[in-house]
């Protein structure tokens, strides 16, 4: 039995992401949301309310015991890529790639 939340659209790179997600993988639920109050990255924060969303929908659409449930997969993939232009020397544009990302946090019970 597993329980997951995603979050969608996020304005951070997958691979800034995919940093704090690394931290979290495989701690419990507890541990998991110390450690993302601690972390000093942007991604942080909402990863912070992306797992305890999915704690919560494990215990309220599934029944499963929150004492017992850690992160068993999360991981970031490409979003949209949102496209600027930058003004540079004589006229010229220079590309800009504002990346996004999706994520996706599974919890399991041990």
């Amino acid at each position: 039995m597993e329980a997951k939340a995603t979050l969608r659209y996020i304005r951070i790179s997958p691979r800034k992401v995919g940093i704090v997600c690394d931290q979290i993988r495989g701690k419990s639920i507890k541990d998991a949301e110390a450690i993302l109050s601690l972390i000093p990255k942007a991604a942080s924060d909402p990863l912070f309310k992306l797992v305890h969303s999915a704690a919560a929908n494990a215990e309220n659409n599934h029944g499963m015991d929150p004492e017992k449930l850690y992160v068993a997969e999360t991981y970031a993939t490409p979003g949209p890529i949102i496209k600027r232009f930058m003004p540079r020397a004589k006229g010229r544009a220079y590309g800009i790639k504002k990346r996004t990302s999706h994520v996706t946090v599974v919890v399991k019970e041990r």
